[in-house]
C-alpha cells in the first residue's frame, strides 16, 4: 500500500498529467473540461501548459443518505443521470429515495453552474475533442455521468485524463471513452487523497479565479 504522496498538490498533478497530453497542445478543436471542484486546479494546469481553452462540466454524485461518500450514481449538466446498479441492489434502494437525492443534487448542480459560470453560456462541445479532467477516479460514477452527457452533446472524441484512479474503475471506464490516461492505476487504491501531499478542498472562489485566468473560451 502506498504510504507517501505522489503529487505535491493538484497543480503538480496537472503539470505531470500535461506531459501525457502534449500531442493535443494548441489545437483549436480541443477543449479541456474540468469536473469541479477538485478537478479544476488539475485541469487549469493542463490547459495552461497546452495552450488550450478551459471550462468546467458540472457533475454531482448521488450519495447514499447517511453514507454520502458511497455513490449510487451521479448527475451531470444536460439532465443526464447515471446509476450504479450494484450499489442500488446491495442497498435495496427505493425509487423514492433515489428521486429525492436526485432532486437535492440537481438544485446544487444548478447553483454551482450559476456560481462558477455567471452569465457565460455553457461551452459548445459538438464536433470538438474534449479532455475531461478530475483529480482522481474512485467509483467513476461522476466521470461516467459526464461522459454520457458529452456523448449526448455530440463531442467528437472524449479523452478522460486523471492523475490517479482505482485500477478496476480505470479498466471499466477505458471501454467507455475514446482514450483514458491515468498516471497511477492502483489495485491498492483507498482514496484519491492518499496520493496528494495537499488535498485541501478547492473553494468556489478558487474555481472562479482559475477559470478567469484562462480567459474566454
Amino acid at each position: 500500500m502506498m504510504t507517501t504522496e505522489t503529487f505535491r498538490d493538484r497543480f503538480d498533478a496537472g503539470h505531470q498529467l500535461a506531459d501525457e497530453l502534449l500531442r493535443y497542445g494548441g489545437r483549436a478543436d480541443v477543449i479541456v473540461l474540468a469536473l469541479p471542484r477538485g478537478g479544476v486546479p488539475v485541469a487549469a494546469e493542463v490547459a495552461s501548459r497546452l495552450a488550450l481553452a478551459l471550462d468546467l462540466f458540472v457533475v454531482r454524485k448521488l450519495g447514499v443518505p447517511g453514507h454520502e461518500e458511497l455513490a449510487m450514481g451521479a448527475i451531470a449538466s444536460g439532465g443526464v443521470r447515471v446509476l450504479n446498479p450494484d450499489v442500488l441492489h446491495a442497498l435495496n434502494a427505493s425509487a423514492e429515495m433515489v428521486e429525492k437525492v436526485t432532486a437535492v443534487e440537481t438544485e446544487e448542480l444548478e447553483r454551482r453552474e450559476r456560481a462558477y459560470r455567471g452569465d457565460r453560456p455553457p461551452v459548445k462541445v459538438q464536433g470538438r475533442r474534449v479532455i475531461l479532467v478530475d483529480d482522481g477516479l474512485a467509483t467513476g460514477a461522476s466521470m461516467r455521468a459526464a461522459v454520457a452527457a458529452l456523448r449526448q452533446k455530440g463531442a467528437a472524441k472524449i479523452i478522460v485524463a486523471v492523475p490517479v484512479g482505482a485500477a478496476s474503475t480505470c479498466r471499466e471506464l477505458a471501454g467507455e471513452v475514446d482514450e483514458l490516461i491515468c498516471l497511477i492505476s492502483s489495485d491498492a487504491f483507498i482514496g484519491v487523497g492518499q496520493y496528494y501531499g495537499d488535498f485541501s478542498q478547492t473553494s468556489d472562489d478558487e474555481v472562479r479565479r482559475l477559470l478567469g485566468e484562462q480567459g474566454p473560451y
